[in-house]
């Protein structure tokens, strides 16, 4: 007989319109037996989960919408996202109790996962925290990666602008950009992440967008010659001032809009015939589609981060229970570093 333990979950109450709240997700306790069902696949596991990543992107799962990359949660159940947890029991060979992963799983202490599809196997945890597959192992530093090498195609000396820079995939651009040997700036929302850009992750420059009544001067005074890359997190007026200042045959991966994720309705860019003028080419992409890349971002990543030659910051929330609020403060940049939540250090 399975042993059968209670389980606390974060549930989303209702469809979230506009900004959301700590007040739209509940903490609700359920039970789970600790053993793969035996009518389920042979493509289960169990797992324990140990820290469960806080993302921008996850605002959209809020709402209900129709046709978007990614299904809505559903209103009621737990809400998931990208974790670490350990295997407790499987039903799949390839992965065995005790084992270690890191892929989409629930917010809950513990998540039947139907299909591994997506889930990675931990192999290196020698001199790197745990932690760090919710955001520089994992989907955050896969998609800097791919964003940066294989979306923006960048060469030494170009110059290169990074929105919304202190967060889980802008640090990690930043010093990408830097280890090859471009000339870096990025745009945060307050005084000390702006000393972060430039004191710990070794940006050329930073600046406080809030405090910059004009975004095309501003950009100006730290491009006078032009941007060659733009990496978007933000969209919006910040979009709008970047394609002004674009050089021709600049890249702009969008990656993200965050300043477009809680209105009711998005905000025009007016600037769109710089595309053409200036021969950039803009492209938005998404993580999973460069998953294949992840053996040979972590050949390229991990003996970085042993040199010292990469950093990472985290914004560590303690307990489930602290979630919603991690979740909701992404939207107000209460976060410093990448948003990591600890349900469980074994």
């Amino acid at each position: 007989m399975a042993e059968e333990v209670s389980n606390k979950q974060i549930v989303l109450k209702e469809y979230v319109k506009g900004s959301p709240k700590e007040s739209d997700m509940i903490l609700k306790t359920s039970s789970i037996k600790l053993k793969v069902p035996e009518d389920d696949s042979n493509d289960a596991v169990l797992v324990k989960n140990l820290y469960l990543s806080c993302d921008p992107y996850m605002r959209n799962r809020m709402s209900k919408s129709e046709g978007s990359y990614v299904d809505s949660f559903t209103p009621g159940s737990a809400i998931t996202g990208y974790g670490v947890g350990r295997v407790v029991d499987s039903s799949n060979p390839n992965f065995k109790n005790g084992d270690l992963i890191w892929g989409i799983t629930g917010w809950e202490e513990y998540t039947l996962i139907k299909s591994t599809q997506g889930l990675f196997k931990i192999q290196h945890t020698d001199d790197v925290p745990l932690s760090y597959y919710t955001g520089l192992l994992g989907m955050a530093g896969t998609t800097a990666y791919s964003g940066f090498y294989e979306v923006c195609s960048p060469k030494k000396g170009e110059t290169v602008f990074i929105s919304a820079a202190s967060g889980a995939v802008g640090q990690l651009v930043g010093q990408f950009a830097k280890l090859l040997g471009c000339y870096v700036v990025g745009s945060a929302g307050s005084k000390e992440k702006v000393d972060l850009l430039k004191n710990k992750f070794g940006f050329d420059d930073a600046f406080n967008y809030k405090e910059e009544p004009d975004l095309d001067a501003a950009l100006k005074r730290y491009f006078p010659d032009g941007i060659d890359i733009y990496f978007e997190n933000v969209g919006g007026k910040m979009l709008d001032a970047v394609l002004l200042n674009m050089r021709v045959h600049g890249r702009i991966a969008v990656c993200g809009m965050i300043s477009q994720y809680n209105l009711e309705e998005p905000e025009g860019v007016r600037n769109l015939f710089c595309l053409i003028s200036k021969r950039v080419r803009m492209q938005g992409f998404l993580v999973p589609d460069y998953y294949h890349l992840y053996p040979k971002f972590l050949e390229m990543v991990l003996p970085l981060i042993k040199q010292g030659k990469i950093t990472y910051v985290e914004d560590i929330a303690e307990g489930l229970e602290s979630a919603p609020a991690a979740l909701v403060g992404l939207f107000s940049g209460r976060n410093v570093g990448k948003q990591v939540v600890v349900v469980a250090r074994e």
